[in-house]
């Protein structure tokens, strides 16, 4: 790993307005000094079927495969639906994983954020997405975490982070990102 830790960031969720979404840019912008985060755009990953994989990767998974393989490590911002990690995540994950024993998320340091207009942020859904990086074989930070409730008070009209106290939270968080990506890179 070069001194600069290259982080690749999705959101868990299509829609453009996404409060996650937005929680991603402001991570981009609040990026210690030595941090990249880049966004990946998930809307044109297709649903895993494994049919479709024999015949061989669509480019949108090619290509989301090969920007996770870059990355020094993961940023996951994820809605909550239904007491529930969002079926769109888990698809990402689910095609990122494969092969088995060959995927680009094996071994790859994973952080796990969260938005959500609910009271308890994203708990379970964050909670139900990590169980699945245990299988990857990835190293899912467990400490801190962000939970962002009362997203719609927290981002303005056009989904600028406009709570001082999220922000620095925020901060604080992608320090330790860092320090977790790093920590692999040693091993």
């Amino acid at each position: 790993m070069a001194d600069e830790v290259r982080v690749l960031a999705f959101a868990g969720s299509l829609r453009t307005g996404s409060f996650n979404r937005s929680l991603l840019r402001a991570a981009q912008a609040l990026a210690p000094e030595g941090m990249r985060i880049e966004i990946f755009d998930i809307g044109e990953v297709p649903l895993y079927n494994g049919d479709v994989e024999a015949q061989g990767n669509p480019p949108a998974v090619d290509a989301f495969k090969q920007a996770i393989a870059a990355a020094d490590g993961l940023l996951i911002a994820t809605p909550e639906y239904n007491h529930g990690v969002p079926g769109v995540t888990k698809n990402a994950v689910d095609w990122a994983s494969r092969p088995p024993g060959n995927a680009p998320l094996g071994r790859k340091p994973v952080g796990i954020i969260g938005a959500s207009p609910g009271i308890t942020g994203t708990a379970r859904g964050q909670s139900q997405l990590r169980q699945a990086f245990e299988f990857t074989n990835s190293y899912c930070m467990p400490q801190p975490e962000l939970l962002v409730f009362k997203a719609h008070e927290k981002f303005d009209g056009e989904g600028n982070l406009t709570d001082a106290a999220t922000a620095e939270y925020l901060g604080r968080y992608l320090v330790a990102l860092g320090d977790w990506i790093r920590l692999f890179a040693k091993a």
